[in-house]
């Protein structure tokens, strides 16, 4: 429970430590085999050839951890992934970042990490969806597509000299509006094959960042900018007062939605007050919890939600057999 603050009560603390040891208990005797300690021996076959390498080093011809954590195998590299560390990017991840700088043919963009990223203005698709050279025109018009302190989904597309780049040639990328911007620890958002989920039965979606940084807003159906632009020429001029009337009442988000958008926020939090790994089926069985429950929005960050949120999962965990779900971290 380290870095957790919650006013408990006697009775609270009891019951959410004996729900964390049990949780601890069964995510350690499921990664037995892979959780090591300082000093501890990991095995290895020095038939095949080893190369020793982050988090581990040789003693007395043995192949021991330097910190602790995960050993991680890629063919013959050994090595030892920390629990708790700093966002570290790889390419291919899906990130949300705070745009900080508009400078020429680039934004700035904040990762939480080290040095800000770099989106360049040839990585991303302009408005009107046309694959063509920017002009200098384009670069005048950077502000109409991204400005400071606009929050943005990306993929890291890699290192080069002068930093780390990303890359936004898709739909599903792009300025994020109608939503919370919430940060948890990186360790605690893992590298899955999707990023993205649209949770169809509150109407919000979903974006974990592998930086730490994770989106939830109203659901945007993703659409191809060239047809949207064909069928406006042909509708402009007929139905320029209905059209406005319409934009009016889509600014503001209906109060249900919002509302879900806060319980899954503060799901979130929850999650990452008790140190669980944020997953999107953690996230919707909390959310659901609280509404069976009657709890109310503001409720769900008091500790008597956060103490029975513990024990579910540990109760799930003992039903299921899934000890996978939810992983401790402290």
């Amino acid at each position: 429970m380290r870095g957790t603050e919650l006013p408990l009560n006697q009775t609270q603390k009891v019951r959410l430590q004996r729900a964390l040891d049990k949780l601890e208990s069964l995510s350690s005797k499921s990664n037995s085999n892979a959780s090591v300690t300082v000093a501890d021996s990991i095995p290895v076959n020095y038939e095949d050839g080893v190369l020793k390498g982050h988090g581990t080093s040789e003693l007395n011809g043995e192949v021991v951890a330097t910190l602790c954590g995960i050993v991680e195998r890629v063919n013959k590299l050994v090595y030892v992934r920390a629990l708790r560390s700093r966002y570290k990017p790889e390419v291919g991840d899906i990130i949300v970042g705070r745009v900080v700088e508009v400078a020429p043919k680039r934004w700035r963009i904040e990762i939480n990490f080290s040095q800000d990223a770099v989106l360049m203005l040839s990585s991303m698709n302009l408005p009107d969806g046309i694959q063509r050279r920017r002009t200098a025109l384009d670069e005048l018009n950077m502000r109409s597509i991204f400005e400071e302190n606009d929050v943005i989904c990306a993929e890291v597309r890699g290192f080069q000299h002068d930093g780390l780049h990303l890359q936004a040639r898709s739909q599903k990328y792009g300025k994020l509006k109608r939503g919370q911007l919430l940060t948890v620890p990186p360790y605690l958002v893992k590298r899955r094959k999707q990023h993205f989920h649209n949770l169809v039965d509150y109407g919000i979606d979903l974006i974990l960042g592998c930086n730490g940084f994770i989106w939830v807003g109203e659901h945007v159906v993703p659409a191809d900018d060239m047809v949207e632009d064909q069928t406006e020429q042909q509708t402009v001029k007929s139905d320029v007062t209905s059209t406005s009337l319409e934009e009016q009442e889509q600014v503001s988000t209906p109060l249900e939605i919002r509302q879900y958008i806060c319980r899954t926020a503060n799901a979130i939090r929850v999650l990452s007050t008790l140190g669980f790994i944020v997953t999107v089926e953690v996230i919707v069985e909390i959310v659901d919890l609280s509404c069976s429950m009657n709890v109310d929005i503001h409720e769900m960050l008091g500790s008597e939600f956060c103490v029975l949120v513990a024990e579910k999962e540990h109760l799930d965990i003992d039903l299921k057999g899934f000890p996978f779900v939810v992983i401790l971290v402290q």
